[in-house]
């Protein structure tokens, strides 16, 4: 289950790659503008006051983000982003951060360049970082013998399957489409007691949380929390380093 206000608790080290992959998109008068797991809505706002003449279309897989995209006026409904197609109206595409999720999603994004109308644009954004040692270290605690049998379903004991920026460009070009990819390595300041393990609660955990009842969740975060801190020391002022890499594409299909 996603917990928007856990997500949102680095709102703006969440915020920052949105920007950095929508400022690459030159539409300037979109029919409809669509944006694939909107989580909370606090971005999707940002495409509406971007472009405010456009219809705006905004789904997500979680129940619980839906709800809190709808208490900031989104008119956000619950979709599975591998169902969706695009209208004939759609201009641009957005997603942020979800696709990793999304086995098999190169072939998706393929479909959506040939069945996008002319001159549209497609954005979307995927963390690169599952080599990083906080995703190390929870795969390794979740292949652990106690873990292991209730974890396994969840899909944590494998790396999340995202190409690099040369992969999407070939997948995109062969479909049609003109590419510019690449990649970001943010060095992100956190603060606050067990800050990356806070992150990754709000993200890489959620299947963990999902998978477990509260006194497992709560002993699986206490056994991680000591090997986050001992591979991300503090700083002399208390806050922490974490290098965040992120994978961005931007494609146009043929005019």
């Amino acid at each position: 289950m996603w917990d928007p206000q856990q997500y949102l608790a680095f709102d703006d080290h969440r915020a920052r790659p949105f920007f950095d992959l929508v400022n690459r998109v030159r539409a300037e008068k979109p029919r409809r503008v669509v944006d694939l797991g909107c989580g909370p809505g606090n971005l999707t706002v940002a495409l509406a006051e971007r472009w405010p003449d456009a219809v705006l279309e905004a789904s997500d897989s979680s129940p619980e983000m839906v709800a809190a995209a709808r208490a900031r006026g989104i008119d956000a409904v619950l979709g599975d982003v591998r169902e969706w197609r695009p209208g004939p109206d759609t201009d641009v595409v957005v997603s942020n951060a979800v696709l990793q999720w999304v086995p098999g999603h190169p072939d998706l994004l393929a479909s959506w360049v040939r069945e996008l109308p002319a001159g549209a644009w497609l954005a979307f954004q995927v963390p690169g970082n599952f080599d990083a040692p906080s995703h190390v270290s929870i795969r390794a605690l979740a292949a652990r013998e106690q873990w292991r049998e209730k974890l396994a379903p969840a899909g944590l004991l494998e790396p999340r399957a995202i190409l690099d920026p040369e992969g999407y460009a070939q997948v995109l070009t062969a479909a049609g489409a003109t590419v510019d990819a690449w990649e970001t390595t943010y060095l992100q300041r956190l603060s606050g007691p067990d800050p990356v393990l806070e992150w990754v609660t709000g993200t890489a955990l959620t299947p963990v949380r999902d998978a477990l009842d509260e006194a497992g969740w709560q002993e699986f975060r206490s056994q991680l929390a000591p090997t986050l801190r001992e591979v991300y020391p503090p700083q002399s002022d208390g806050t922490t380093w974490l290098p965040f890499r992120r994978v961005f594409v931007v494609a146009r299909t043929g005019i």
